[in-house]
């Protein structure tokens, strides 16, 4: 894969809800028996998840990235985006092998910071037909590698857990607006975010109504006030054994559906949090949860982000 680096790094981030690892899974699909998530919701959640394609190939868990970024054909590089106030986000943008324009996928990290892993997961969304763009959360701080030059966990979360989500807010949106004036690109964008990222971008909802669809995993779930605010259609992916973040889905869902948005989450039994990089645990259960949200989650883009499509190649 070629990459370019542009020096710099500043910081971009949102809500500092979590901070947590990674466990498990099981296809459980939201229905009024998944931990509440109910009623409308759940049957169209149902529908999609046995209808989902099975055949779409996964990101690499967290211990196969370096090898899928060595092997990727796709182009991605480094890029530095202007954002409001003279502030700039270093961001890791791949592009996909089509034609036609591209709709555009903004990856938001883990509480861990950009890593290799999330890298890998845009590039997967490339592999898609989406030009994915992943910004640097830890960008303009100085936050020390590790071997494979990934920030350290500590420290990486110490700074994350500092981060102004209104200055996340900007800079999400300044990326957006970016990506989607590419050359490439067309004018419809959505967000995914994974564990603190999936907190932040399910928060990101509720304050970008140019939003075209949100994929939210392992994320916390806003406030009802917070939630009348939202205007894309929200994926929720979960996993069963994440009591924690999975007790704020049936409130979600029943404030979602009274107020006629669209939420479609997902709780995959046996399955912790983090399941997508943490692949091989939890006995086959976090496998199994990603086989199944992986599709739903290229199916939930494909549907929303496709249609319409304007812009050069």
């Amino acid at each position: 894969m070629r990459r370019t680096h542009a020096a710099a790094l500043s910081t971009i981030a949102v809500v500092a809800l979590l901070a947590l690892a990674c466990s498990r899974h099981d296809d459980r699909a939201a229905s009024a028996e998944d931990a509440g998530a109910a009623g409308a919701g759940a049957s169209s959640a149902a529908a999609r998840s046995s209808a989902a394609p099975q055949q779409t190939p996964l990101p690499p868990a967290g211990s196969g990235a370096v090898q899928a970024l060595d092997a990727s054909p796709r182009h991605g590089e480094w890029d530095m985006i202007p954002a409001p106030d003279g502030d700039s986000v270093r961001a890791w943008v791949v592009y996909p092998e089509r034609s036609e324009a591209a709709p555009v996928v903004i990856v938001v990290h883990e509480i861990f910071g950009l890593t290799h892993w999330v890298r890998a997961v845009a590039d997967q969304l490339a592999a898609e037909g989406f030009i994915a763009v992943a910004p640097d959360l830890l960008s303009g701080q100085t936050i020390p590698t590790d071997s494979i030059g990934d920030p350290r966990r500590d420290e990486a979360v110490a700074a994350i857990r500092k981060l102004d989500p209104a200055q996340v807010d900007r800079r999400l949106k300044a990326a957006a607006r970016w990506a989607t004036a590419l050359p490439a690109a067309t004018k419809k964008y959505g967000i995914v975010g994974f564990c603190w990222g999936g907190s932040t971008v399910f928060a990101q909802a509720t304050r970008d109504p140019d939003l075209a669809a949100t994929v939210v995993y392992y994320g916390s779930s806003p406030d009802r006030e917070a939630l009348s605010h939202v205007e894309s259609p929200v994926l929720g992916l979960y996993g069963g054994d994440d009591n924690r973040v999975v007790s704020t889905v049936p409130p979600a869902d029943t404030a979602m559906r009274a107020m006629g948005k669209t939420y479609e989450p997902h709780v995959f039994e046996g399955a912790g949090h983090g399941f997508l990089r943490a692949q091989e645990g939890r006995d086959g259960a976090n496998m199994k949860a990603t086989e199944r949200a992986w599709p739903l989650t290229v199916d939930w883009f494909r549907q929303y982000l496709e249609a319409s499509a304007s812009g050069a190649t």
